[in-house]
């Protein structure tokens, strides 16, 4: 039987450990996809929190510094000046007052990936299959130059 072979089960064991690994590990290319994935949408929504915190930023100030904007505001809660005299009708509802929408909490999702124990055993299994295929075409090579 030639050894030399056998060191092959060995590297084939290896080859598909350092494989899986590479590609579906921990650190893997998949797991670095879904974190890239994952960094965008954080990225975005940071913009859209930047955006509103702009937006309410100028509306801040534009109550603190312009009076008409903070009369029209006082007459939709339904405040008047000391001059001015509300005709209230019954029946018509009341107007829609503007919500601030604060955004929204985006959680972090983690990465999915294949655990270092199964890549372990299918390594494992893998090496062993090639040394059992080995083993087998050796067996039937010697008996076959026994019988012939």
């Amino acid at each position: 039987m030639n050894m030399a072979k056998y060191i092959s089960v060995l590297w084939a064991g290896v080859f598909i450990y350092t494989s899986l690994t590479v590609s579906f590990g921990a650190i893997g290319l998949s797991a670095q996809r879904q974190l890239e994935r994952e960094h965008a949408r954080q990225e975005a929504n940071l913009a859209n929190l930047i955006r509103l915190n702009h937006e309410l930023e100028n509306t801040m100030n534009s109550l603190l510094y312009d009076k008409d904007t903070l009369a029209i505001l006082a007459r939709d809660l339904g405040y008047a000046s000391s001059s001015e005299r509300f005709v209230r009708i019954v029946g018509l509802g009341t107007t829609q007052r503007a919500r601030t929408y604060p955004g929204s909490i985006v959680a972090v999702a983690r990465p999915q990936y294949t655990s270092e124990r199964f890549i372990r055993n299918t390594a494992l299994f893998a090496g062993f299959a090639v040394f059992i295929g080995l083993a087998i075409f050796d067996i039937l090579k010697f008996s076959k130059e026994k019988n012939g």
